[in-house]
């Protein structure tokens, strides 16, 4: 079984609400999923899961939130070689940079070693319409996919 890690901060819910459609997703696919806010990841534990998801809303012209950033600080120049990741996110298109904290977080983490999804998730403000929540499913679905493809057994 397949076991995916998806941490995120969510100011209005917007991101948690993608989070929550993603976690629905791969649990149906038969993974075994551990949701939680990413100020309270140990950035070690990235290390024991098959996938991990990372989701952020974007602050300002295109910085991370407030919240995220003891997380990105603690990944540091961590070695993630091995980590098969992706990243998602809320945005605002009247904002000069839509989504850039997701674009952050996939560059960190390909900076240290992680192999990045390609595909990256950004969803204006929430997930409410049909085609939205679909776009959410259909990324999870890809990213799980992704992941059995590279057959990656990780020993927790």
């Amino acid at each position: 079984m397949m076991r995916v890690f998806i941490g995120y901060v969510s100011m209005s819910g917007n991101t948690e609400d993608i989070a929550t459609l993603l976690y629905d997703e791969l649990n149906s696919l038969g993974c075994d999923v551990l949701m939680e806010c990413l100020d309270t990841v140990d950035t070690e534990e990235l290390l024991t899961y098959t996938g991990v998801l990372i989701g952020s809303y974007t602050w300002g012209d295109g910085d991370l939130p407030y919240e995220a950033e003891d997380f990105y600080e603690e990944l540091g120049d961590k070695k993630l070689s091995g980590v098969m990741a992706g990243c998602f996110g809320s945005g605002d298109y009247d904002y000069p940079k839509f989504c850039a904290a997701v674009d952050i977080f996939a560059s960190k983490l390909n900076e240290n070693g992680a192999q990045v999804f390609d595909q990256l998730l950004k969803v204006e403000l929430s997930p409410e319409s049909t085609e939205q929540q679909m776009a959410c499913k259909e990324f999870a679905r890809s990213f799980y996919f992704w992941l059995k493809e590279r057959n990656i057994q990780h020993v927790s």
